[in-house]
């Protein structure tokens, strides 16, 4: 296994489908641009004569667009920046805690990441899209799936304020699961 020697920038970029981990590899003396997407090569171009510019891919079961600009900042230093869908990753991520409920849970000795994504009420477990039932309730609606041999409900009840909206609850065996922030 070839060493990345000239590796120059990781992230970690969490989507619904799970945490995908990429790495850029940039040779400022051969003009080599390789990248990785959860350590699978996505990009490799050699002998690149331009050394700023900019390598874009794609990232998880939605294909999410992903972008990394490379800019020369001073001499022979460069800057690297990552965009998904077009906005930096930091306002990536704050606009996606807005739109997404994640859950970090452990049932019967097995890890599970639930992630709800508000506007489609799609739910998604270690990468998976799965089947869900949604049904009115007094108090709201309730969203149920099963994660393993457990059954699971999402509730969503108004929280009465505007500014708060929504609130999303994740139940497991009658047990409230606290929601993770990644």
């Amino acid at each position: 296994l070839e060493k990345m020697t000239d590796l120059v920038a990781v992230w970690e970029v969490a989507l619904s489908d799970g945490v995908h981990k990429i790495e850029f590899e940039h040779g400022t003396t051969s003009g080599k641009r390789v990248v990785y997407v959860d350590g699978k090569e996505e990009i490799r171009k050699e002998w690149m004569f331009k050394l700023v510019g900019k390598e874009t891919f794609t990232v998880g079961a939605a294909k999410t667009k992903a972008t990394i600009n490379i800019d020369a900042v001073s001499g022979f230093a460069y800057e690297y920046t990552l965009e998904i869908n077009g906005k930096s990753l930091k306002k990536y991520m704050e606009n996606r805690s807005k739109t997404t409920n994640t859950w970090i849970l452990s049932l019967g000795g097995t890890d599970y990441r639930v992630v709800l994504e508000k506007d489609t009420m799609d739910v998604w477990c270690n990468g998976q899209k799965l089947e869900t039932a949604g049904e009115f309730v007094e108090d709201g609606t309730e969203t149920h799936f099963n994660v393993g041999n457990y059954s699971c409900c999402i509730k969503a009840v108004s929280s009465g304020k505007r500014k708060e909206g929504i609130i999303h609850t994740l139940i497991v065996d009658d047990r409230e699961i606290p929601e993770a922030v990644e």
